[in-house]
């Protein structure tokens, strides 16, 4: 019987076994990537080949209502295909360096996604000929009830699922794997173009939310719309008057630059019942906020806003309500004065 020691082995266990789950998780991975492009290309053929392809030929649409409607979708299309025939090859690497060359029209296809949505209803609207064409496609049995309209936006929701599955490719990859540097290289392309798409849409968003508080206001004297503001939140607040006089309920919209006090119009007033007359414009950069009590868990609270010329004292019987405005109002001076 040999004295002679085993050899440690456990260490070296560990490691296999860690590279081993990473396989495994990668492989999962890498497979659910292919399965999930295959279903998007299979979305991505029915528009292309049911409507862009036939359209071309018919000329129901002129090419610059057609270029609009659907944008770059035909090189996402193509993309896609590309990525796929490397995937099902196992060519990852190659299949993510060539997506990486063709991220940008995601981000092209989301600036044009507005404008794509405001021509189809256009179309639908006065033309006869591509509404009832539009009618017979999606009856289809290919389509499975899904409208035109469904479809249109599905490239934004795969980029972000591209993003997803490119993280948890490199977090299951060696970093002496010959394709963790293409990975990375990959994760950082995907965020960049989902960072600018985010961009595109907060920006729509708050274009919205501009235009809505725009409309909402009496006459047109008071500018809303502005470049470079944001729309930050509403809300009625009641004032407190200087002379004891009563507390006024008013309706306040704050921005990223300005602060504006409005009260309701007449209720029967026969166009603008539903708005607001403007009182007071204040500019945040002048203001200085504090909050007068509303320190406890004790119901409601006030706040004392002081601009140069003007004390506004603001109150509100939720304690909830008035911390949201005391945080929005102090978070949107901070960045004025950054």
């Amino acid at each position: 019987m040999s004295d002679s020691p085993l050899p440690f082995t456990a260490g070296v266990n560990t490691v296999e076994e860690q590279r081993a789950r990473w396989e495994r998780k990668r492989s999962r991975t890498a497979k659910e990537l292919l399965e999930t492009e295959h279903k998007y290309l299979g979305q991505l053929d029915l528009v292309v080949t049911f409507f862009v392809t036939i359209l071309k030929a018919k000329g129901t649409l002129k090419p610059a209502v057609l270029e609009t409607i659907f944008g770059p979708l035909e090189s996402v299309y193509l993309a896609s295909q590309v990525l796929s025939f490397h995937l099902e090859r196992g060519n990852l690497g190659l299949g993510l360096e060539n997506l990486c060359q063709k991220l940008e029209l995601y981000g092209h296809y989301s600036e044009n996604l507005e404008q794509a949505n405001k021509t189809l209803k256009e179309q639908l609207k006065k033309n006869k000929s591509f509404r009832r064409f539009k009618k017979l496609q999606e009856s289809r049995p290919q389509f499975q009830g899904r409208k035109l309209e469904d479809l249109l936006p599905l490239p934004l929701q795969r980029l972000h699922q591209y993003k997803h599955f490119l993280r948890d490719l490199l977090e299951n990859t060696s970093p002496d794997n010959t394709e963790y540097q293409k990975l990375a290289k990959a994760v950082k392309c995907v965020s960049e173009v989902s960072r600018w798409v985010q961009d595109i849409i907060r920006n729509r968003e708050n274009s919205l939310q501009l235009l809505r508080v725009q409309k909402l206001l009496k006459g047109q004297k008071t500018k809303v719309l502005a470049p470079g503001r944001w729309y930050i939140r509403e809300g009625w607040l009641l004032v407190v008057p200087s002379k004891g006089e009563e507390l006024k309920r008013r309706m306040f919209f704050l921005f990223s630059d300005i602060f504006i006090a409005t009260k309701p119009c007449h209720p029967l007033h026969l166009l603008n019942s539903n708005k607001f007359t403007c009182q007071a414009v204040y500019p945040l950069q002048e203001c200085t906020v504090d909050k007068v009590f509303g320190h406890t868990q004790s119901q409601g609270g006030l706040l004392s806003l002081s601009f140069p010329h003007k004390t506004l004292l603001l109150m509100s019987s939720d304690q909830e309500d008035i911390n949201d405005w005391y945080q929005s109002l102090t978070a949107a001076i901070r960045q004025l004065k950054v």
